[in-house]
């Protein structure tokens, strides 16, 4: 597996996460699907949110008490309504959706090989809604490689 390449081929598309509040939403296929799409068989794809109150992780895909466990340890770390936060002005989870979505993070990327997204055994990729509200949230997919 381990030979130079050179990205010879890019593309990028994207598609719309419709959240039902705060949780997770897996993207898996979605992605497998633009990556099949783009042809490339060998390099990485890029997943991206621009948005600043959600995030993208590659975790547990297996057990959802992993993704539940998450959720109640960020609630203990970054508490909706704390005193802390000055900027509330969409709410009390405003500021706390913005900390938690600095904290794991809007980009990921990964490996491709043999056309696919390569992604262990038990890892999927998600959109994780840190508002309590639904969303609407823009994920843009580019794939680079050969």
């Amino acid at each position: 597996m381990s030979r130079a390449t050179t990205a010879e081929h890019v593309a990028q598309n994207g598609f719309t996460v419709h959240t039902r509040g705060r949780g997770f939403s897996e993207i898996t296929e979605q992605v497998a699907q633009r990556v099949a799409a783009s042809g490339v068989q060998v390099g990485i794809v890029n997943i991206f949110t621009a948005h600043t109150s959600c995030s993208l992780l590659i975790s547990e895909n297996a057990d959802p008490a992993v993704r539940a466990d998450l959720e109640r340890w960020f609630a203990r770390a970054v508490p909706d309504g704390d005193a802390l936060f000055q900027h509330d002005a969409e709410g009390p989870d405003d500021m706390p959706a913005h900390v938690r979505s600095i904290l794991t993070g809007v980009s990921l990327t990964i490996p491709v090989h043999g056309g696919k997204p390569r992604l262990g055994t038990w890892q999927g990729v998600y959109l994780w809604e840190h508002r309590r509200d639904p969303h609407q949230r823009k994920v843009t997919v580019t794939v680079l490689g050969h």
